[in-house]
């Protein structure tokens, strides 16, 4: 898959740069959910409440992006009646999981990918606090979970440690439990295909389109990354030893686009974080804005044109999912 690798020492600094981005935006969730932005009752047993405050743009641009993902997941797992499953790429600790179970909207299988690294800490979290492993029980047919170091499988949640690089390897783990290409499927990733190469990525989505018939693919990450603003956020990764190999992809919301209907996808929709949250319920926005005082509005409204969610969708069925948006 990978033409030319680096030496091991510069490809394991980056890798490693990247699986920091899952303790930020985990920290970042948690304090942001600690302020009132929104509830997760999960994320405490995953992440330690940090005492270093988060500025309050962050926390509305984490919002933003959390409201924005679920709305478009929630509306897929609608539309499919829970007869589905999801495939969050690049999942870190990620709880949608234990939220869709609450909200009885749990999908016939939710599977989870990552480095083996985190996801290893992952399982270690959940095995340890029974209010995270009690609803997987409870949602598993049988006595005996498999569940080792890399690796947990229930009937109905699945945290597999892979390479996002390697697709037969993805594609043989994911089959051994019990993944289903007849079923209609939702790809999640945020943040994740940038740290792709630009082929890596192109790759990935092309092995979704063709393998799911029906399917849809949702992905938040960078946009507008040529301009000025732009360049300061790509300077501030890589001081952090955090290359965005795919960074060219991120330059406008059509080549976000163009990834997704150069590769097989029928239809496929973006929109700068900006717009989804002018289109995310405004009462709820009230509220979370009277949360903290914002002083620099302009400073939040380039920090939101700087990200998007792009969604794609390829519908055999006719579930009719090119109508799912905002």
């Amino acid at each position: 898959m990978m033409a030319t690798r680096q030496p091991i020492t510069d490809s394991d600094t980056a890798d490693e740069a990247v699986r920091t981005t899952c303790d930020d935006a985990s920290v970042c969730k948690r304090f942001a959910t600690s302020k009132g932005y929104w509830k997760d009752p999960y994320i405490q047993y995953f992440v330690r409440q940090t005492s270093e405050r988060k500025a309050p743009e962050i926390n509305r641009g984490y919002y933003a992006r959390v409201h924005g993902v679920n709305f478009l997941l929630d509306a897929f797992i609608r539309k499919t009646a829970c007869k589905c499953q999801v495939i969050n790429l690049g999942a870190g600790l990620d709880t949608t999981f234990w939220r869709l179970k609450d909200e009885n909207l749990l999908p016939k299988k939710y599977f989870e990918v990552d480095f083996p690294m985190i996801v290893a800490r992952k399982i270690h979290n959940i095995k340890t606090k029974p209010p995270l492993s009690k609803p997987i029980v409870e949602t598993h047919s049988t006595d005996s979970l498999l569940i080792d170091g890399h690796s947990l499988d229930s009937d109905r949640y699945t945290i597999i440690g892979a390479d996002l690089r390697d697709l037969p390897g993805l594609e043989e783990k994911l089959k051994r439990f019990q993944m289903s290409p007849e079923l209609p499927t939702l790809f999640l990733s945020e943040c994740v295909l940038v740290y792709l190469t630009p082929q890596q990525s192109s790759s990935l989505v092309r092995w979704a389109a063709e393998t799911f018939h029906t399917a849809m693919f949702v992905n938040y990450e960078q946009v507008h990354m040529a301009d000025r603003f732009g360049q300061v956020m790509i300077e501030n990764l890589q001081r952090r030893q955090c290359n965005l190999a795919g960074v060219e992809v991120c330059r406008s919301l059509e080549a976000q686009k163009e990834r997704f209907l150069s590769t097989g996808w029928e239809t496929a929709d973006a929109l700068d974080m900006m717009t989804v949250y002018s289109l995310l319920p405004q009462a709820d926005v009230g509220r979370i804005e009277r949360l903290e005082f914002l002083d620099e509005k302009e400073l939040l409204q380039q920090l939101l044109q700087h990200y998007s969610i792009c969604w794609a969708t390829k519908d055999k069925l006719k579930l009719g999912l090119s109508e799912v948006a905002f």
